[in-house]
C-alpha cells in the first residue's frame, strides 16, 4: 500500500469516526445502511464472496432468496461498523442496556474459578460491543487484533479499544503473543479470541458446514496447556440489541490429537449459531480450502 493510499484510507476512517459519532444514532444507522444497500447493489467482490459464502450455509436457498440474505448480511456488516465508531461515546450503562445475555451464569462461574477463560467466537455480530459489556460488567480481557494498515490506523483501533479496557496484542507477533495469552490465564484471566478464520495457513483443519476449511489452533492449545475453560461464545441482533451467548465448555478430550477434537468441537458450535442467523456473519474473505485453492497460481 503506498503512502498516498495509506493517508486516504486513515483519512477516510478519521472522518467517518468523527462525522458519525456526531450525528443522532437513527441518523447515522439509517446512513449505514443506505450505504450498504449501495455497496450491495454494486456487487462487488466483496459482495460476492460473502454469497459464495452463504451458499454452504444455505445450500437450499434460490438465487433471489440468497442475494435478499447477502442484503441483511452487508446491513449487519455496516451497522457493526457504525456502532464501533460509536462505542467510545456510550457509558458502561449504556453497553450493558444493548447486550442481551445468554449462560452468563456459568461464563462467571468459570471465571471464579481462578482458572483462566477462553472465549472463542466467530465473526458474528459486533465483537466490539460485546467486548465492551465484559469490561463494563467487570471481565476485562485480552485479545489479538490483526494488524490493519496504514499502522496509525491499527493504532487508533488498539487506543480505542484500549479506552474501553481491552488488552491488543498484534497478530503478528509471534510466539511471544501465545506466550503472553498463556500467562494471563495462568492469573487467571480472560482472553478473548476471534476463531473462525484461519491467517496462519497452519491452522487445524475442520469440517464446516459439511467441507474442509482451516480454523485457528491457538484457543484449543491454549486450553490444553494451561487448563484454562474453553467456552464458545456467539453473537446476534435481534432489533436494537445484540445477544451473547456462552455455549458450554469444550471439554478435553482423551486421545493423542486433543487440539484437534476441540477445534472441530468449536466449529461446531459456531455452525449451529450461523446457521441460526446467517445474516450477523461477517465473512466477506474466502474461508473453504476449495476456495482458497482456486487462488493458487500452479507450478511448472
Amino acid at each position: 500500500m503506498s503512502k498516498l493510499t495509506d493517508s486516504l484510507v486513515y483519512a477516510a476512517f478519521a472522518a467517518g469516526w468523527a462525522v458519525v459519532r456526531k450525528l443522532p444514532e437513527r441518523v447515522a444507522l439509517k446512513g449505514f445502511e443506505v450505504a450498504s444497500d449501495f455497496v450491495w447493489w454494486r456487487r462487488g467482490k466483496s459482495v460476492r464472496r460473502l454469497e459464495g459464502n452463504l451458499t454452504r450455509v444455505r445450500p437450499e436457498a434460490t438465487p433471489e432468496e440468497l442475494r435478499q440474505l447477502s442484503k441483511r448480511g452487508m446491513r449487519s456488516y455496516l451497522r457493526y461498523w457504525c456502532e464501533t465508531f460509536r462505542l467510545p461515546d456510550l457509558s458502561a450503562e449504556e453497553i450493558v442496556e444493548r447486550v442481551v445475555v445468554h449462560g452468563e451464569a456459568e461464563f462467571r462461574q468459570a471465571l471464579a474459578a481462578g482458572k483462566g477463560v477462553i472465549a472463542a467466537l466467530p465473526h458474528l455480530g459486533n465483537w466490539d460491543l460485546a467486548g465492551g459489556w465484559a469490561c463494563a460488567t467487570g471481565a476485562p480481557f485480552t485479545t489479538v487484533a490483526e494488524r490493519l494498515k496504514p499502522e496509525r490506523l491499527f493504532d487508533r483501533f488498539v487506543a480505542y479499544r484500549k479506552l474501553l479496557g481491552m488488552e491488543i496484542l498484534p497478530h503478528d507477533g509471534g510466539a511471544g503473543v501465545l506466550s503472553v495469552l498463556g500467562d494471563r490465564l495462568r492469573e487467571g484471566r480472560f482472553v478473548v479470541l476471534v476463531a473462525d478464520r484461519d491467517l496462519s495457513e497452519r491452522g487445524v483443519e475442520v469440517t464446516f458446514f459439511g467441507e474442509q476449511t482451516r480454523m485457528p489452533a491457538g484457543p484449543a492449545a491454549l486450553a490444553v496447556r494451561t487448563g484454562a475453560a474453553l467456552l464458545p461464545a456467539t453473537l446476534w441482533y435481534d432489533g436494537p440489541q445484540l445477544h451473547i451467548r456462552f455455549h458450554d465448555p469444550i471439554e478435553r478430550p482423551a486421545g493423542r490429537q486433543p487440539i484437534v477434537a476441540m477445534t472441530q468441537a468449536l466449529a461446531d458450535v459456531f455452525a449451529e449459531t450461523i446457521a441460526a442467523h446467517p445474516e450477523d456473519w461477517h465473512m466477506l474473505q474466502r474461508l473453504w480450502l476449495a476456495d482458497l485453492d482456486r487462488t493458487r497460481v500452479p507450478v511448472g
